[in-house]
């Protein structure tokens, strides 16, 4: 099984490619479980109707079944709560210029 940290650091590889954040520092994250050699994670996008969503979803799977000690991840999306600005770390709003 993978540690907590190993999978944020592989969750922090995964870019919305439109913004060029990681999916942590947007605040897309919204849980984090493991149990056994599995990872499930929920997420969101920043919209419903994200072009980019499909390869958001496939990047993450990919990071997190590339960890030593992962053998699948269940990623599923979520659309609630809403995704908002307010989840973003004040680096990635920084980035974008929201303050």
């Amino acid at each position: 099984m993978a540690d907590q940290e190993a999978i944020l650091s592989a969750l922090r590889t995964v870019k919305d490619p439109e913004l060029n954040i990681n999916v942590l520092d947007l605040g897309l994250v919204y849980t984090i479980q493991t149990h056994d050699d599995e990872v499930d994670v929920e997420m969101t996008l920043t919209s419903p109707a994200c072009p980019a969503g499909p390869e958001i979803l496939r990047n993450a799977v990919g990071a997190l079944e590339a960890l030593e000690g992962v053998s699948k991840a269940n990623v599923k999306l979520v659309m609630s709560p809403p995704w908002s600005p307010d989840l973003m770390t004040d680096a990635a709003r920084d980035e974008l210029g929201i303050f």
